[in-house]
């Protein structure tokens, strides 16, 4: 098999997982996932997180008219930045984090929920119903996925996952960053609404953050063996 898109992969998947574990994304299908169907939950944030992930891709990709020696060492100096500034975040980073994080995010959606409850009961009592066009979209997909659908969307964008997969396929064959990419997403929000309340009140951010700056650093280190005309 071809070893750019290896690399791309590999990358891919670790720099997602990494990333994702303990965020804002994950604490949202956490979080959903005790209150609605696991499967209605992940579907609606897999699919954002997929989307993001092809979007967020050809951006990257989009960026090849430039010099492929230049994107390449400019990608992996900011891989570089990455790794440094998370293993910086780690060394700073208060033991509680992740409970902070998974209270805030808690009370987000409770504030949500109580927003669209409070406007259908205005809608009741004012005799409003939904337009034909809500009713026919709530006819084929649920109010859940779409919560989760925009939700997970809205968070991941411009997130570090997010800006992560721009520079690797902006070096990397695009097919492996987003294929990574994806299933990357895929076992982090698997971890999510399966272990739910468990796994977000009791995964180290710390240590997430600590692994995470190696691994970042390590794709940026890769740079000075692998040849940019092999990707």
């Amino acid at each position: 098999m071809d070893i750019g898109f290896i690399h791309a992969f590999l990358a891919s998947l670790s720099v997602i997982i990494v990333s994702e574990l303990g965020d804002k994304t994950f604490f949202i299908a956490a979080i959903m996932s005790m209150r609605y169907s696991r499967t209605t939950v992940f579907m609606g944030a897999i699919l954002a997180l997929a989307l993001m992930t092809v979007l967020s891709a050809f951006l990257g990709y989009a960026t090849t008219i430039i010099p492929r020696w230049l994107t390449y060492y400019v990608s992996c100096a900011l891989f570089a930045v990455f790794g440094i500034k998370m293993l910086k975040e780690a060394y700073t980073m208060d033991a509680n984090e992740a409970q902070e994080e998974y209270e805030e995010v808690q009370s987000e959606l409770r504030k949500k929920e109580e927003e669209v409850d409070k406007q259908a009961m205005v809608d009741l009592e004012a005799g409003i119903s939904r337009t034909p066009q809500r009713r026919l979209l709530f006819s084929f997909v649920s109010r859940v996925f779409l919560q989760s659908f925009t939700l997970t969307f809205l968070a991941e964008w411009g997130d570090r996952s997010q800006i992560a997969t721009i520079i690797l396929a902006a070096r990397d064959e695009v097919s492996g960053v987003i294929l990574g990419g994806i299933l990357g997403h895929a076992l982090c929000t698997s971890l999510a609404v399966i272990g739910g309340r468990c796994i977000a009140q009791h995964i180290s951010i710390k240590s997430v953050h600590f692994i995470g700056g190696v691994v970042f650093l390590i794709f940026a280190l890769s740079a000075l063996f692998i040849d940019p005309d092999d990707h």
